[in-house]
């Protein structure tokens, strides 16, 4: 095992040079034998086929294409927006693939007024819109919905004003402390923290009757670098719109939960949907939000609580009522999914499905069009394989969605509709959405980890000349070298220094790979660049543009090659191995460290409560409090009991054994070149490709039966961001005991499952 001294007085390319040599000769490194899944004669085949597949990726034409489909406004419903999916199913066919175009009717509601006013003795009214910015051709141009939070009720209110930070869980509970309550009133929240649609749903219950979230510039505008058209940030006017649906409870058209959206389907009355809120958003600029935060009195925000604006930040009430208005039209619009196949030469019933999507919130350049012109990049140059008479061994199925800002629509009720068969056939599913300039991000099931790490080996970045994979062990390692690293941070950083394969991260949500990997548990990976660019000031306004990515966005395109040889290799290897590419003991080393988390998360709560406790009973909070400055002490938490985590302990001790069992034969049989009958590998590549369906349960997470996947799921208070075993993780979290042994022992019987087709799949490569 090499380990590496980090030395921080050492250049970026010293430390890229250093790295690559040193985990080039590590042992187990990605480039060491055969692909994995390939004999050494298929391996060699395959090779050669991923070179004829890049030298036929241009960076012009990815260029072109994202001029065209960016050039007007691309929401849902707009007519460049279905101009976009015929353009791609004509491209489609012209490069030899079999496609056409599946429609869904979701519910889509879109607004017919928002408005927003601060009344009293300095009254203000909100621009609610973007202005046009010199030198950005499309920032002009009519036909864009204004900004808005989609599904978010109608209303038109008018009541007092309340600051809540990021109106997060803590959040509400300092109000409390400070003797706030946003009952009948108007929260005023801060992008960051936490996935938007949280904020208003936290609002509601605390009793709020509306909810504004606007972009403060600490976070995106110019704390962070030259605001746009100078820099890439967020300028005074800018607004991130955004979908505000309960997505961890189900994501897809909330009037047609777990069936897709099709003629004939049953939807719920418009009453009865548990996605939809039932008090009125609005998304608004730090210009709009400036005179709102300068209205308000009461005790002087929290630290954390202060952005970057140039006024002191009070948490409220105001001294005068804001009115906010929001009427929508709740009708239903199509989505346009473009679905192109090209039918696999010996195993026709094994899908590999690749996707991006194709709407934006306006013109959507670098969200999501920067990912789908690397999609259309990689199924052009796979058209030109097809020509020089190629075809895959496994059917491919090139998706390219619509409707995904909304809620995820065209992925979810696409996957819904042909889900039987999905979960049938499809083996794998590769996902990607934005792309910029920097390092490549990848994440997904574990027991892909290594096809990722070999991928990523042969792949070479743009600007630095080394491997992907080879950056990103760097970029890792700097990373968690920093002395204000969070411990998630040293933990990758410990684990790229060991030489080898790099960890990738687990899913959550916020993109089109949900449906399939959280609901029917098939194999997924979301994959991009990202890191240098300065594309993040612009998210989800009308500056996301085509002027602004060629400048501030991958103005080479090089990143969008790099990208689409990344999910092309990891497309061609699946479609094409002797035996399906997946590693099932990455993900049994993945799970001890989820489970060795849990026993931390289990210590730390526990030290963490009888510490409260002693200072409660110490009457600590009331001794230090300021007593011109009253904070109250917080609320007492309650007692924790024994916590048994002895069922996953099990289950995962057992797994280990299994996967190490499973490894040792399937070597023997690559080393043997697979000589396995035909009935005999597909028998394999069936169990294999329907493995990570054995960690789902039918009966679903708590509260949200939707999610079936017991070990990655979107956090119920996160939104985006993963929570790993989410049963048992987030009752720790939410202080729910029972519950949390009871998930222990449900997870368990979900893993004991997993290990019992691995035993077969053992077995089977032995016989």
């Amino acid at each position: 095992m090499i380990r590496y001294a980090i030395r921080p007085l050492l250049t970026l390319p010293c430390l890229l040079a250093t790295f690559a040599v040193a985990a080039a000769n590590a042992p187990g490194h990605a480039d060491d034998g055969p692909l994995f899944g390939f004999s050494a004669t298929a391996a060699t085949t395959e090779q050669d086929l991923e070179r004829r597949f890049d030298a036929q990726l241009d960076p012009a034409e990815l260029r072109s294409w994202l001029k065209q489909m960016s050039s007007q406004p691309n929401q849902v419903g707009s007519p460049h927006d279905r101009a976009n999916a015929e353009f791609m199913l004509a491209k489609f066919r012209e490069w030899g693939w079999d496609a056409h175009i599946e429609t869904f009717d979701v519910l889509y509601p879109t607004p017919k007024k928002v408005a927003l006013e601060l009344l009293g003795p300095k009254p203000y009214t909100a621009m609610l819109k973007e202005p046009a910015i010199a030198g950005d051709a499309t920032s002009s141009l009519a036909g864009a919905l204004p900004p808005y939070n989609v599904y978010g009720a109608d209303g038109d209110i008018s009541a007092p004003l309340v600051y809540a930070n990021y109106g997060m869980p803590d959040d509400y509970k300092e109000l409390a402390r400070r003797g706030i309550d946003v009952r009948g009133k108007i929260v005023l929240t801060r992008y960051g923290g936490g996935w938007r649609g949280l904020k208003p749903k936290l609002a509601q219950q605390h009793g709020a009757v509306g909810c504004l979230i606007y972009s403060d510039p600490h976070d995106d505008g110019y704390a962070k670098g030259d605001v746009y058209p100078q820099g890439g940030w967020r300028p005074a006017q800018g607004v991130q719109r955004g979908s505000v649906a309960d997505m961890q409870v189900y994501p897809g058209d909330p009037l047609t939960p777990g069936t897709g959206s099709i003629a004939g389907a049953k939807r719920l009355p418009l009453k009865d949907t548990t996605t939809l809120l039932k008090i009125p958003v609005l998304p608004i600029s730090y210009a709009d939000a400036t005179p709102l935060l300068q209205a308000l009195t009461g005790p002087v925000a929290p630290a954390g609580w202060r952005g970057a604006l140039p006024l002191t930040y009070h948490v409220g009430p105001s001294t005068a009522n804001v009115h906010m208005t929001v009427q929508s039209n709740w009708g239903q619009q199509p989505v346009y999914d473009v679905i192109a196949t090209i039918k696999g030469s010996t195993e026709p019933d094994q899908w590999i499905v690749r996707g991006n999507h194709h709407d934006g919130w306006v013109f959507g350049a670098w969200d999501p069009l920067a990912g789908n012109i690397a999609l259309m990049a990689e199924a052009k140059a796979i058209g030109g394989l097809l020509k020089q008479g190629w075809r895959p061994q496994r059917t491919l199925v090139y998706a390219s969605w619509d409707g995904e800002e909304p809620g995820l629509l065209g992925s979810t009720e696409w996957a819904e509709t042909h889900a039987a068969e999905l979960q049938q056939k499809a083996v794998l599913y590769v996902n990607s959405d934005t792309n910029g300039r920097g390092f490549l991000g990848a994440g997904g099931s574990h027991s892909l980890q290594h096809l990722v790490n070999q991928v990523a080996a042969g792949v070479t970045d743009p600007e630095t000349h080394v491997s992907v994979r080879e950056r990103l062990r760097a970029h890792m390692l700097v990373d968690g070298s920093n002395k204000d690293a969070k411990p998630e941070a040293k933990t990758i950083a410990k684990l790229a220094a060991a030489g080898g394969d790099l960890p990738i991260g687990a899913l959550g949500s916020g993109s089109d790979y949900s449906a399939f990997l959280e609901h029917l548990g098939i194999a997924s990976l979301d994959l991009g660049f990202g890191g240098e660019d300065d594309n993040g000031g612009i998210y989800h306004s009308r500056y996301d543009s085509f002027d602004h990515y060629v400048r501030f966005g991958d103005p080479s395109f090089e990143y969008g090659v790099a990208l689409a040889k990344v999910a092309g290799h990891v497309v061609l290897r699946t479609a094409n191995a002797d035996v399906l590419p997946l590693r099932f003991g990455d993900f049994s080393r993945t799970l001890d460290r989820y489970v060795g988390e849990l026993h931390k998360l289990v210590d730390s709560t526990r030290k963490a409560t009888e510490q409260q406790h002693k200072l409660l009973d110490g009457h600590a909070f009331a001794l230090d409090a300021d007593p011109i400055r009253p904070v109250a002490p917080p609320a007492r938490d309650s007692d924790m009991p024994a916590i048994d985590l002895a069922p996953l302990d099990r289950a995962a001790k057992q797994l280990a054994q299994s996967a190490k069992a499973y490894q040792a034969a399937y070597d023997k049989r690559a080393a043997a070149g697979f000589d396995l009958a035909a009935a005999q590998r597909q028998q394999l590549d069936r169990l294999i490709g329907s493995m990570e369906q054995r960690l789902t349960d039918p009966s679903g997470l708590p509260g949200r039966a939707w999610f079936k996947h017991m070990i990655y799921a979107p956090g119920m208070l996160t939104g985006y961001e993963v929570k790993t075993v989410p049963g048992v993780r987030e009752a720790l979290e939410s202080r729910r005991w029972g519950e949390a042994d009871h998930y222990a022992v449900d997870t368990a019987k979900v893993l004991d499952g997993y290990r019992a087709q691995l035993d077969q799949l053992t077995a089977l490569l032995k016989r």
